[in-house]
């Protein structure tokens, strides 16, 4: 196993499976901002012009996944993001599905809100049942991002995507391999085992087909999630201004039941 170049909250490794860890390093909630996105993203992309990597497995420390972005309490501004940022956040979650190589994830803990939209950049998901998914956003008072809006539907189907976005509630491991949204379920111990098997499994077919492959299911998935990023940033715009938004915000960090008003 050898390092792999040097990555803003991210380590890199690769085995003599041909398959890369990629690790999520910032924080116990592993919550992202531009420069730790930007940072994957420049990795996935070097990744794909790596000869010694077939696969890519993407796990986190901590004990989250990921939280996604970071609100402070009282602001709908996103730590480490910027009012202006946003938009360029939706370009690195465009590069981020734009990778050519397959992609295997292990899911450990809670992948919330745009850490869910993260979680559904790999082809594969391999989770626990100590795994937590929520689109949580009508929770917090404004519009999905990350390109969810195509990507949750297009995994799970309409009607659980409308279950998970209008609700905002969290779906346990077990719930998740029913709906599809965790490919295998293990045990915690057994999680990174199991994923990298899996991308064991992928790395050691033949890999100018399995990008060939790849590249034809998944054609379409970058400027499919161009297109869903701009409509959701422009309700996320109008929406992080209304009360709801600022509600929703305080109550998830005070821990309690928010109390809306439609405004």
């Amino acid at each position: 196993m050898s390092k792999f170049g040097e990555y803003i909250s991210i380590n890199v490794t690769i085995d003599d499976d041909h398959v890369a860890t990629v690790e999520m390093d910032n924080g116990e909630l592993n919550h992202f901002d531009l420069e730790m996105l930007g940072s994957l993203a420049d990795c996935f992309e070097a990744l794909d012009e790596e000869p010694s990597c077939r696969a890519l497995l993407l796990t986190s420390t901590g004990r989250a996944f990921s939280a996604g972005a970071n609100f402070q309490a009282g602001s709908t501004t996103p730590k480490g993001l910027g009012k202006t940022g946003r938009g360029h956040l939706y370009d690195e979650a465009v590069r981020l599905f734009s990778n050519k190589k397959p992609i295997v994830a292990a899911i450990n803990g809670a992948a919330i809100g745009g850490g869910l939209g993260l979680a559904l950049v790999p082809d594969f998901r391999v989770a626990c049942p100590e795994a937590r998914f929520a689109a949580n956003f009508t929770r917090l008072g404004f519009h999905p991002g990350f390109g969810l809006s195509h990507t949750l539907p297009r995994l799970i189907g309409q009607q659980h995507a409308y279950d998970m976005f209008y609700t905002g509630r969290r779906v346990k491991g077990e719930e998740a391999k029913l709906m599809g949204l965790a490919d295998r379920l293990v045990p915690k111990e057994d999680l990174l085992n199991e994923a990298h098997s899996l991308a064991k499994e992928l790395a050691i077919s033949a890999p100018l087909a399995v990008v060939s492959i790849r590249e034809t299911l998944r054609a379409d998935l970058p400027e499919a999630v161009r297109k869903a990023t701009d409509r959701e940033l422009q309700e996320q715009n109008w929406l992080f201004k209304t009360e709801d938004a600022k509600e929703g915000v305080l109550a998830t960090a005070d821990r309690r039941t928010p109390n809306f008003a439609g405004k």
